[in-house]
């Protein structure tokens, strides 16, 4: 059963908006209600793009954050960054 779009897209405000107290409210660095707010996002988010998709076949323009792929490109850029140096070496 396909999601209306509107009801996704408020889903996803309402999530930011949550987002937005459990930061401004935060009790540390490492405050569970933001982390728990940071993957409500993520997950109203997936659920509006899916939603949309289905209703008119569009995406939006925004991608979600993933911390394996952005590990991933760092161990890229490692990699350059040593076989620079030994270039410059020789």
């Amino acid at each position: 059963m396909n999601m209306d779009p509107r009801v996704a897209l408020s889903a996803l405000t309402n999530a930011l908006e949550e987002h937005l107290s459990a930061s401004v409210n935060r009790r540390g660095e490492n405050d569970p209600a933001v982390e728990q707010a940071f993957y409500g996002i993520s997950d109203a988010f997936e659920a509006y793009e899916d939603a949309l998709f289905a209703a008119t076949g569009e995406v939006t323009p925004l991608d979600l954050y993933d911390e394996d792929e952005e590990k991933d490109i760092d161990d890229v850029l490692d990699e350059d960054d040593d076989l620079d140096d030994e270039l410059d070496e020789d």
